[in-house]
């Protein structure tokens, strides 16, 4: 409902490489530390951005996306749904070309007002999953 298979294969094969990844700590127990070496292994740099600014799988982090000190081309959603409309305001501002909320992740608001700015927008998938249907 909120992907369609166009939008999921031009964000994942043509609104570019870097990756911010918004919830990635170095904790291996969470969703984001799988999916962002999944990520790295299709090409993807990804920016861990975390309150706690860790460096994860070799790539420094930053405590929010107004931190980041370049452009970050999608931004993929790891935090609570109520935290997520926010963030994806922020990469909206920061002037990322697509936003990814990730499986449970969902803020009906948040998708219109993305899609409204002219940003494409996958809410409720994971890149991990679908990079592998991609022919």
């Amino acid at each position: 409902m909120y992907a369609d298979a166009e939008t999921i294969r031009r964000i994942l094969t043509r609104s570019g490489d870097t990756w911010a990844v918004v919830g990635l700590s170095n904790n291996e127990s969470r969703a984001a530390h799988g999916v962002a070496r999944v990520l790295q292994a299709y090409g993807k740099r990804i920016v861990p951005v975390h309150p706690k600014a860790e460096t994860v799988h070799g790539e420094q982090g930053y405590a929010s996306l107004a931190d980041v000190p370049f452009d970050v081309d999608v931004v993929d959603v790891f935090v609570n749904s109520e935290l997520a409309g926010e963030v994806a305001d922020e990469a909206v501002a920061k002037g990322a070309k697509a936003v990814w909320f990730q499986l449970g992740v969902i803020d009906e608001a948040a998708y219109d007002r993305t899609r409204a700015a002219g940003v494409d927008m996958v809410m409720d998938r994971c890149p991990a999953i679908e990079f592998p249907t991609l022919r």
